[in-house]
């Protein structure tokens, strides 16, 4: 079985430099395909790496905790946004899919 995990930002809380909402991150089982994805933030990425990686290897969002569905999880960046900072938090929106594919 091949999975996938589309992240997409959902909402901006501030101002973010980076991304703005709807811009997409693809994962491909278990690679990011940069060529189909917007730049990757630092901070975000360090705090969804280790869901990520449980994620693709069949945990669903409700036992992790990130989502009341098994295939959509929600997660946000660590930036607090002002006035504590003059960034924003950025919230994302993580969609698994799963296909199966035959040899």
């Amino acid at each position: 079985m091949k999975t996938r995990i589309i992240i997409t930002v959902e909402k901006i809380r501030g101002n973010c430099p980076i991304y703005k909402t709807g811009d997409k991150i693809l994962i491909d089982e278990f690679y990011i395909k940069s060529n189909h994805s917007q730049n990757i933030c630092i901070h975000p990425f360090a705090a969804m790496t280790t869901l990520l990686s449980a994620f693709l290897h069949g945990s669903s969002a409700t036992e992790l905790g990130i989502g009341s569905q098994k295939t959509i999880g929600y997660i946000h960046c660590p930036d607090p946004c002002p006035p504590y900072t003059k960034g924003g938090t950025v919230f994302f929106k993580l969609k698994k899919e799963t296909q199966i594919t035959t040899s």
